[in-house]
């Protein structure tokens, strides 16, 4: 399917104010009004999937029929070769300070230290590629969906550097850069991040651009 979206209200399922304004900026040229699910009073459902897309289209089913509106949704994670893919869609859960230290909060210094305890664990010689993943699931009420996916391919480093990222990008270096993503200006890292990836084959198929 293609090119269902219009100029309409579309549901973007999260409750981070954050994701909301940068997803919003990213639509807005195409002359849709988003609003989140967290300013409609929505839950937010258990993210029970095995992969991206799994949790990314249960989150935006979930936004669809409570809302009974056209809902997008996101699901990303950093996805390392030697670990056989993990963190994959355990990438948030892998910061979650109880798991180590019985507190709530996330801590990504500790995520990051986790996976590079990991690799060091494997050797010096250990194989370092790994890729960010973002899927993006769009869900009508009617029960039609569409999914598109994006990566952004890159190796890992340690330790971590710059401060302008979040999440893993301290250590994520991207293909073809020597920089890591934290290092890199906002605008520069969304040029190729996964996320941009991702919206660029959403907006191919929505809205012929």
């Amino acid at each position: 399917m293609s090119g269902r979206l219009g100029s309409e209200t579309l549901v973007i399922a999260t409750h981070n104010a954050g994701k909301l304004k940068e997803i919003g900026a990213l639509l807005a040229p195409y002359g849709i009004n988003c609003i989140s699910a967290g300013s409609l009073g929505l839950p937010e459902p258990a993210e029970t999937g095995k992969t991206f897309v799994d949790n990314a289209l249960i989150k935006a089913r979930a936004a669809a029929e409570s809302s009974g509106l056209p809902a997008l949704a996101d699901d990303s994670g950093l996805c390392v070769d030697a670990l056989q893919g993990r963190p994959g869609v355990y990438t948030a859960d892998w910061a979650e300070r109880q798991w180590f230290e019985g507190k709530p909060g996330r801590d990504w210094y500790l995520a990051m230290g986790k996976v590079e305890g990991l690799l060091a664990g494997l050797g010096p010689d250990a194989d370092r590629s790994c890729h960010f993943a973002c899927v993006l699931a769009i869900a009508w009420p009617d029960g039609e969906h569409a999914v598109y996916e994006g990566r952004a391919m890159g190796t890992l480093t340690w330790p971590p550097r710059g401060t302008m990222g979040f999440g893993y990008d301290p250590v994520f270096v991207p293909k073809g850069e020597t920089r890591t993503f934290a290092e890199h200006d906002p605008a520069e890292k969304h040029a190729i991040s996964h996320r941009a990836d991702a919206f660029a084959k959403l907006v191919a198929e929505q809205f012929g651009a």
